[in-house]
C-alpha cells in the first residue's frame, strides 16, 4: 500500500519537480555573485588586519600584539603542522556528534508528533516555550551533578542547547504539508504511521535538515564554554590553557580554527539540506 501512496504522489509532483530550472544570471551577474563571499571575506581580515595594528601601536595594548594576523596565522600554521590542530578538534567533534545525535533522536520524533496532532501541539507548546528561552548553560550545575563524568554534562548541554531547532522546524514542516498528499494517502488505505512514514517524513525532511543545521549553529556556540568544565581536551580547554598561558597567538589561532571548522560542517549541511527534497520516482 505505501508503494501505490508513494507512486500516487509522485504523480501529483512530476510536473512540479521536473519543471526545466530557470537559466541562471550570466555575465556580470555570474562573476558578482561568484566575487562577492571573497569580497565579504577579504573585509574581514582586513578589520582583524586593522585591529592588529591598534594593537601594536598603542602602548597599553601592546601584550595583546598576539591577536594582530602575523603572530595568529604563525601559531595556526604550527598548530596544524604539529597535530595539535586535530588532537583539539577530536574531541570537541566528539561531544558535538553526541550530543546532535541526542537532540535528533529526540527532537525530529516529537516535531513530527507535534505537528501532525495539533491538540498535543497546543498542549506542549507553553513548556517548551518556557524551556527554550532558559540558557543551556544555565543547566550546567544541575548537569555537573547529575552525570557522572564531564564529558556526560557537556553532551548534555550540547543536546539542551541543540534540541530546540530541530524540534520547531521539523513541527513547522509537518505543518506545510500539502493536505491533498494526506488525504490521498488516506483514501489509498495507508493508516496513521504509514502516511507519516511515506508522505510526512519524506515532505518534511529538509525542513529537518535544515533544523540539525541551525542546531549545529546553537550546538558549536555552546561547546567552548562548556568544555571549560573539568575536562583536559578539546578546543574550549585549549581556548582556557592559552588563555591562562598568555599565549594569544595560540589563543587567536584556536579562534581562527574554531571558525573553519564551524563554517565547513554549517556548509556542508546546508548544501544537504539544499539538496534534499522529494524526487518522483520515474
Amino acid at each position: 500500500m505505501s508503494g501505490a501512496v508513494r507512486a500516487a504522489i509522485d504523480i501529483e509532483t512530476r510536473a512540479e519537480v521536473s519543471a526545466p530550472a530557470p537559466r541562471g544570471r550570466l555575465g556580470v551577474g555570474r562573476i558578482a555573485a561568484a566575487v562577492a563571499p571573497l569580497l565579504g571575506l577579504g573585509g574581514l581580515f582586513g578589520l582583524w588586519f586593522l585591529g592588529g595594528l591598534i594593537l601594536e601601536s598603542v602602548p597599553n595594548y601592546a601584550a595583546f600584539a598576539g591577536f594582530a594576523p602575523g603572530p595568529a596565522l604563525a601559531s595556526f600554521r604550527e598548530l596544524v603542522a604539529s597535530g595539535d590542530a586535530w588532537r583539539a578538534a577530536a574531541p570537541s567533534l566528539s561531544r558535538i556528534g553526541q550530543g546532535l545525535a541526542f537532540a535528533f533522536g529526540i527532537g525530529a520524533p516529537l516535531g513530527l508528533l507535534v505537528g501532525s496532532l495539533p491538540l498535543l501541539e497546543r498542549a506542549l507548546q507553553p513548556p517548551f516555550q518556557l524551556l527554550r528561552m532558559i540558557s543551556p548553560l544555565a543547566w550546567m550545575p544541575i548537569a555537573v551533578l547529575t552525570f557522572p563524568s564531564w564529558d556526560g554534562a557537556i553532551v548534555f548541554l550540547i543536546a539542551a542547547a541543540a534540541i530546540w531547532p530541530i524540534l520547531f522546524a521539523t513541527a513547522a514542516g509537518v505543518k506545510r504539508v500539502d493536505p491533498v498528499w494526506l488525504t490521498l494517502a488516506r483514501n489509498l488505505g495507508a493508516g496513521w504511521l504509514g502516511t507519516l512514514r511515506t508522505v510526512v517524513v519524506p515532505a518534511v525532511l529538509q525542513d529537518i535538515l535544515t533544523g540539525l543545521r541551525l542546531a549545529l549553529g546553537v550546538a558549536w556556540i555552546v561547546l567552548v564554554p562548556a568544555e571549560y568544565l573539568g575536562v583536559t581536551s578539546g578546543l574550549g580547554y585549549a581556548i582556557n590553557d592559552a588563555r591562562d598561558t598568555l599565549s594569544y597567538d595560540r589563543l587567536a589561532a584556536l579562534v581562527l580554527l574554531i571558525g573553519l571548522i564551524g563554517y565547513a560542517l554549517d556548509a556542508a549541511l546546508g548544501r544537504l539540506a539544499a539538496r534534499a527534497r522529494w524526487i518522483p520516482a520515474t
